[in-house]
């Protein structure tokens, strides 16, 4: 089996470039822009594995790759930081718009068995903090992003969709919640967080820290793509959650708990433009249909993660 993984440099791609060179015999082609989002480390210690080959390219202007007989294309390649994508929106516009657009053009070209486009829970918006109805999103649920970030990946979402209505392509696209774990880029909430209690700097947490989110071990999320990209029936969505809730705010107290700081070292500070209060999404399909659960335990994950942290300080 030949397969691209773009974003393989990234956090989450480069966490499922392991899993498969773990659990497959499959060949790899790695796409990855470089960015500063990319782990030159890791793509050093793929150039020593003859099962993956490095490709540094930008999604969102090649015209075709140099790469033959390929017959699984997983997406992992996206901007995601949803600051960045108020301060300057437009790279989320080529390469998560454009960018999948033109990867969905490769393998209609080439004849790519199975397309699987990995998106974001973002996607349904927010539940607020005064709905009683909503407990969580599921696959049919109408989209409705707040971000420049969110709303491309929606774009892109039913951009797959209407390749796999219009063409008859293969797709599953993936919608996971957030995920935690090593090789996480330094700008993201807990990366950041843990890097400023380490260094015993101010913590900044937005409004109230009161914002809820739903996380999963890095490790859990690919283990369920890997899922469907063996199972995933074509056209399908797949939500990806551990039904596990954690306000920002609590998240900042396990943190300074592990690592035996003080609250002091909390700042709240102005919130974010259009912040969402809540997102939790019904993974219930992915586990009745692929008998998939999350593994790790968040407590048990959260101090693996910080223990990485801590190496590469």
């Amino acid at each position: 089996m030949n397969v691209i993984v773009t974003g393989g440099l990234g956090f989450i791609g480069s966490n499922f470039i392991e899993l498969l060179l773990e659990k497959t015999d499959w060949v790899i082609h790695c796409i990855d822009n470089e960015t500063y989002a990319a782990d030159l480390n890791f793509k050093e210690s793929l150039k020593k594995n003859r099962r993956v080959t490095l490709h540094h390219v930008d999604i969102s202007n090649f015209k075709d790759l140099s790469v033959s007989n390929i017959d699984y294309i997983i997406n992992f390649a996206a901007e995601s930081h949803v600051d960045n994508s108020i301060e300057d929106p437009e790279p989320f516009i080529n390469t998560n718009i454009v960018g999948t657009f033109n990867l969905l053009k490769y393998a209609r070209k080439n004849n790519v068995k199975k397309f699987i486009h990995v998106s974001t829970d973002e996607v349904y918006g927010a539940i607020e903090k005064n709905e009683t109805e909503r407990q969580s999103f599921k696959e049919i649920d109408i989209l409705n992003p707040s971000s420049v970030y969110s709303s491309s990946k929606a774009a892109s979402d039913l951009i797959v969709n209407s390749f796999f209505k219009t063409y008859n392509i293969h797709t599953c696209i993936t919608r996971c919640c957030n995920n935690y774990g090593p090789r996480q880029n330094k700008e993201k909430f807990l990366p950041k967080l843990i890097r400023n209690i380490l260094t015993n700097q101010p913590i900044p947490v937005y409004g109230k820290g009161d914002n809820i989110r739903e996380w999963i071990y890095v490790k859990d999320h690919c283990e369920a793509v890997l899922n469907v990209v063996k199972n995933g029936r074509a056209g399908e969505i797949y939500n990806i959650g551990t039904g596990y809730l954690l306000s920002n705010i609590s998240l900042v107290y396990r943190v300074l708990f592990f690592l035996k700081k003080s609250e002091e070292l909390i700042e709240f500070v102005e919130d974010r433009k259009g912040h969402d209060f809540k997102y939790h999404i019904n993974s219930s399909k992915i586990r009745q249909e692929m008998n998939w659960q999350p593994k790790i335990n968040f407590i048990y994950g959260l101090k693996q993660t910080i223990d990485f942290y801590k190496n590469v300080l």
